[in-house]
């Protein structure tokens, strides 16, 4: 069996047979102990959400927390962290399960007029995780705190490495577009934000890069990982907010690429940047809010990041249009008072 292929729905696990030499087994007669031992570990996330519908022997076994923390474990090295390991067990209606179908597949986009079932965290837990050709190069846990006027009222960003702190990655730098095209192909990143009060936890990151770029003057590369969401109706930030990470890489000494920084931003549309206190609200409602389909992650954040770029586009030629259109009344109605106003001294002379 394929570890990571899915299990086929057609095919019931009590019922599946398979011919060998004219004898037919059924799956069932297998030891639960064999299935779950040297089956069902061997799968991942989506592959055991999948098997656990095929029948109710699988539901039981592939229901085990074991299974899942690993599974968690393996795919975010970041959740081995005591803290997060802990928060991870306690999230209602399954712990770890409930945690990756919670982190695995991307946040829905999709404006809500309901009103909030909580408040806003008091305090952020990122769980972050960057690879390069599936081997692990950066991981780490940052807490973020959301009650302070600090936060509240500067522009939201959080920075996972110190202004002279650098990560070593067995990435090549060359001066052509070969890095960047390596980069955006090769390299992945999960940004897993947790609520440890509400017990929920959301997925930021496009998973592969949105776009990448190389700086002209110092040669930096900075590649781009970006999540849509749903802005507050009500609020300042309607429409959509661009949630961007950005990680910015650099040449070292031995020719090799170094991580320099690691950083998260949110815009609106228009191009500006949310403060602390109206990404809190966008957050809020991500954390929320529906889930998206765990399939085709990468073409799904891509596609959408696209589609929020053309409507940006739209957007600002709209507003271009109006302010063009103002303008023009602006002078015509100038241009109407310097006419009248010569007009009546014409007059009053005569």
């Amino acid at each position: 069996m394929n570890p990571t292929s899915k299990p086929s729905s057609s095919c019931p696990s009590t019922t599946t047979t398979e011919e060998q030499g004219g004898a037919t087994t059924k799956f069932s007669l297998f030891h639960p102990d064999i299935i779950e031992s040297h089956i069902l570990t061997r799968l991942d996330g989506p592959s055991l959400a999948a098997a656990s519908c095929s029948s109710a022997t699988l539901h039981h076994l592939s229901s085990q927390e074991h299974l899942w923390s690993h599974i968690c474990h393996s795919t975010w090295p970041s959740t081995t962290s005591p803290r997060v390991s802990r928060l991870i067990s306690t999230f209602p209606n399954g712990g770890p399960r409930a945690f990756f179908v919670n982190s695995y597949p991307l946040p829905l986009p999709e404006p809500t007029s309901r009103d909030s079932r909580s408040s806003p965290p008091p305090e952020l837990i990122s769980a972050v995780d960057i690879s390069y050709r599936n081997k692990l190069i950066f991981s780490k846990v940052e807490e973020t705190e959301t009650v302070t006027g600090w936060f509240r009222c500067s522009p939201f960003r959080i920075d996972l490495l110190e202004p002279k702190e650098v990560v070593p990655t067995p990435i090549k730098h060359t001066e052509g577009d070969d890095t960047c095209t390596s980069l955006i192909q090769d390299m992945t990143l999960s940004w897993i934000l947790i609520d440890p009060i509400g017990r929920r936890a959301v997925s930021l990151s496009s998973h592969k890069p949105v776009s990448v770029q190389r700086h002209w003057l110092t040669g930096e590369v900075q590649v781009r990982f970006a999540s849509i969401l749903a802005a507050d109706q009500k609020g300042a930030t309607r429409g959509h907010v661009q949630c961007g990470i950005v990680v910015t890489c650099g040449k070292s000494e031995g020719g090799e690429m170094q991580v320099r920084e690691v950083s998260m931003e949110m815009e609106d549309m228009d191009g500006m940047h949310l403060i602390g206190r109206d990404s809190l609200v966008v957050l809020h409602k991500a954390l929320e809010g529906k889930r998206g389909k765990a399939i085709n992650r990468e073409d799904e954040g891509r596609r959408r990041y696209k589609e929020y770029v053309e409507m940006k586009r739209e957007r600002k030629e709209r507003k271009q249009r109006t302010e063009g259109a103002l303008d023009v009344l602006c002078v015509a109605f100038g241009v109407s008072i310097f006419v009248a106003f010569w007009c009546f001294v014409w007059w009053r002379w005569l």
